[in-house]
């Protein structure tokens, strides 16, 4: 019997990774200075449990800085036991919709707060990111 062989891309150089944890420290303070929570996720025991501003570094070569936002868990839990009992997607239930709806105010919110702090930020791919926020750096 073989092993599966998967074909997994390429990761960041160490460099580009420690220029990418630099630039997810300075994220954080920055949303941290304008009264948002704001944790490196993954990085933090328990974080993923908590509501605000979730900071990661993709490590993959095309990767960067991310900014998702997390809701509440009451609210986070109740969308996703609704939707994965099957929703009607053009016209999801109340809760879903709310859910749906913060994130992509929230989403705004990052990218104004962050482009204002200096950062050149973007809406990545939403069918890879969904409505997380591209740091691509600081603005020169």
């Amino acid at each position: 019997m073989r092993d599966n062989e998967f074909d997994l891309p390429p990761k960041a150089t160490p460099e580009v990774l420690a220029d990418w944890n630099d630039l997810a420290e300075r994220v954080c303070c920055e949303l941290a200075r304008a009264g948002l929570p704001a944790r490196r996720a993954g990085l933090e025991g328990g974080a993923l449990e908590r509501s605000g501003a979730d900071v990661h570094v993709d490590r993959i070569r095309e990767g960067g800085v991310y900014v998702d936002w997390r809701t509440n868990a009451e609210l986070r839990t109740a969308a996703i036991e609704l939707f994965e009992k099957g929703i009607d997607y053009a016209d999801p239930p109340p809760v879903v919709r709310h859910h749906r709806d913060i994130h992509k105010i929230m989403q705004g919110a990052l990218l104004g707060i962050l482009a204002s702090a200096g950062f050149q930020v973007e809406k990545p791919d939403p069918h890879a990111h969904g409505s997380a926020v591209y740091v691509k750096g600081l603005r020169p």
